[in-house]
């Protein structure tokens, strides 16, 4: 038998599977592209801000009195070691705006986080270091994204699919707006950075609602997660119909990370024309070409702390979205028979201050003919107008309500893929049948049920340890095209 630890709650639980699972853990089954040396990453910063591609150096777009806004992403993406790209790609393109003549009270930092919870001192702090944040944060020059304050929106219309396109008005004014970004794989729409920051990090939840939602990612195009999807076009759009109605040109500069968050590669310049340039390296290391065989059981852990932050591994509707997150990355090597083995300490903690409505949306779902959770989202005006919820988004560290209805059009995806998802563990095992799933009480009693019932004596089984802790791939069999 092969024992392994999978992720529960603070700690881990322990497995005893048989000897011929297969284990992949990102970044060590299948080393990352070597990674940019520490000691060369500002030097190859500078260069790619200095050669933009498609579009003019910051030396050239911006002079003394013009006005700049730098759009950073908020702490659920990136890393914030002392090398991390944000805080190495702020001081760089600052010495370059200097050294055009902008003036420091001309400069606005954003954080992006669209319907995340407002970014607050203490992860500015983090994320853009010491210096950086004394620099700009006692001037009120660093910001986080309010997608509720209309007197700092501007609406732009539609594009033409007719996707509502709201967005932040100190960027939409500013006369060079830069985007700090990360090719990192992301669930929704291939990776995270180019387009999909601007058109989910300083938009409206009118405009989320175009893309996140049940019409567009129950679609045949997004599971397998795929950089061609609707939602991936739809960012697209998104994004350069603000560039069309601002008359000009974001200029990004987007580092391809590895999985621990270190960087593989920096590019810089016109995002239409940078981002497939860095997908080119990034499909590298996301799309991993390892498997020989699907498998019939898929196994992992999830702390109670990740990604969205604490209590992402014990809230119900959170634990939804993050299988289904793992079944989109997952696709290509799953069985159609497959089945789910996750460990989850599930004890009911909402953490009502950070998702103040899941608590009622849970509720909600147990009743009036809800029988699967995109049943849902004729909830989502409802909610997204809720004056307490956007208050608390506002003003007491809350995601935005809408957000919910993101995470359960995600959410269905694991039920849509799956013949049946085992939660392990579960120390109030009520609130996972109540999402449609089965409890067990160790995964060797959920490998014995599953096995009867659903993938037979011997099936392929893979175990994916680390599965949260460290940047995901989107494993792939040898033979995929991609």
């Amino acid at each position: 038998m092969k024992k392994l630890e999978f992720e529960y709650g603070q700690g881990t639980m322990s497995a005893c599977l048989p000897d011929q699972t297969d284990v992949f853990i990102p970044g060590e089954t299948v080393p990352d592209p070597p990674c940019i040396l520490e000691d060369q990453i500002e030097e190859a910063t500078r260069y790619s801000v200095q050669h933009p591609i498609g579009m003019e150096p910051l030396t050239k777009l911006a002079h003394k009195g013009s006005k700049v806004t730098i759009v950073i992403p908020d702490i659920v993406k990136g890393g914030c070691q002392p090398t991390a790209h944000r805080k190495v790609a702020v001081k760089v393109i600052l010495e370059e705006l200097y050294q055009a003549g902008v003036e420091k009270k001309d400069i606005l930092l954003i954080f992006s986080n669209g319907l995340h919870p407002r970014t607050t001192a203490a992860e500015m702090r983090q994320i853009l270091g010491e210096h950086l944040f004394c620099e700009f944060y006692h001037t009120n020059q660093i910001i986080s994204h309010d997608s509720e304050d209309w007197d700092h929106l501007v609406d732009l219309g539609t594009t033409e699919r007719g996707d509502c396109v709201i967005m932040n008005k100190y960027v939409y004014d500013s006369d060079v707006a830069i985007l700090i970004g990360h090719t990192q794989g992301n669930p929704y729409g291939g990776y995270s950075g180019g387009y999909k920051h601007c058109a989910t990090g300083i938009t409206h939840w009118r405009s989320i609602a175009t893309h996140h939602i049940p019409s567009v990612m129950h679609g045949e195009d997004f599971t397998p997660v795929s950089g061609h999807s609707l939602m991936r076009h739809k960012f697209n759009e998104i994004g350069m119909h603000m560039e069309a109605c601002m008359g000009k040109k974001f200029f990004g500069c987007d580092a391809v990370l590895d999985s621990a968050s270190r960087q593989i590669e920096i590019h810089s310049g016109y995002i239409k024309e940078m981002q497939p340039l860095s997908w080119k390296t990034a499909d590298q290391r996301t799309y991993v070409k390892w498997a020989d065989k699907k498998y019939d059981v898929m196994i992992f852990g999830m702390p109670q702390d990740f990604h969205y932050g604490n209590g992402m591994g014990t809230n119900p509707i959170q634990m939804m979205q993050a299988l289904s997150a793992q079944v989109i990355r997952h696709k290509r090597v799953m069985s159609d028979r497959c089945v789910i083995l996750c460990s989850s300490l599930c004890n009911g903690y909402f953490h009502d201050e950070r998702w103040p409505y899941l608590r009622e949306l849970y509720e909600l779902f147990q009743h009036d003919y809800m029988n699967i959770l995109p049943d849902m989202d004729k909830y989502g005006e409802l909610f997204g107008t809720n004056e307490e919820y956007i208050r608390k988004y506002r003003y007491a560290g809350a995601f935005h309500p809408y957000h919910g209805f993101s995470m359960m059009s995600c959410g269905h995806i694991a039920e849509m893929n799956t013949s049946a998802i085992y939660i392990v563990g579960a120390q109030e095992p009520g609130y996972a049948r109540g999402m449609g799933l089965k409890t067990r009480a160790t995964f060797e009693e959920a490998l014995e049920d599953a096995m009867r019932k659903y993938v037979g004596p011997n099936p392929n089984i893979l175990a994916l340890p680390k599965a949260f802790k460290v940047s995901a791939v989107h494993l792939c069999r040898k033979e995929d095209a991609v």
